[in-house]
């Protein structure tokens, strides 16, 4: 008899965790994603009352979170929902637009400071080009992490989510834990 137990996006059957100092990474699980693209003369929609933010923003609300991902277009994220078939409940959320399941194709790292954001920036002064003093809460884009391309979201001011390939789960994870160990020894 086959097992048909889910795994991670690490290959484990509980979501990966590990504490560096004021730092913690998790791995979401959970979290479900779905593309939405607004077709030629489409409204932009409110799907589950969440108004879609603009470019290098993120917003949340109603149980949902959005990024903006392009012109027209939009990652939304449902906590808890990744078991669900999310896409076909946003579709319905916004007529018109072209909805794609995207929950099995990325894998999201959160990471919390218990100190502030200070340690949060020290960690994003390592392992992406960006200006991290103005990636504030609500922020979000798409970088270059090592070799990886990676979608960054400030959640809060201690909060910051990286989204990566899937297939790139254990180098992306590898380089977080790396970098964040780094850091535990620092003053953050």
């Amino acid at each position: 008899m086959t097992d048909l137990t889910p795994i991670t996006a690490l290959g484990a059957r509980a979501p990966a965790w590990h504490a560096f100092g004021a730092l913690t990474i998790t791995e979401n699980a959970g979290l479900a994603l779905a593309s939405l693209a607004l077709r030629q003369g489409a409204a932009e929609p409110a799907p589950l009352g969440l108004a879609l933010p603009g470019p290098g923003a993120w917003r949340a609300g109603q149980g949902v979170g959005a990024f903006w991902t392009g012109p027209g277009q939009w990652m939304i994220e449902a906590e808890g929902r990744a078991a669900e078939d999310f896409a076909a409940a946003l579709a319905v959320e916004a007529p018109g637009c072209s909805v794609t399941e995207q929950t099995d194709g990325w894998t999201v790292f959160e990471i919390v400071s218990d100190r502030g954001g200070a340690p949060i920036r020290a960690l994003m002064e390592k392992l992406v080009n960006i200006d991290a003093a103005a990636f504030g809460s609500g922020s979000a884009t798409r970088t270059g992490l090592h070799h990886m391309s990676v979608f960054l979201i400030r959640r809060a001011e201690d909060r910051l989510a990286v989204i990566g390939m899937r297939s790139l789960a254990a180098a992306l994870w590898h380089t977080l834990e790396e970098s964040a160990g780094r850091l535990k020894g620092e003053r953050t």
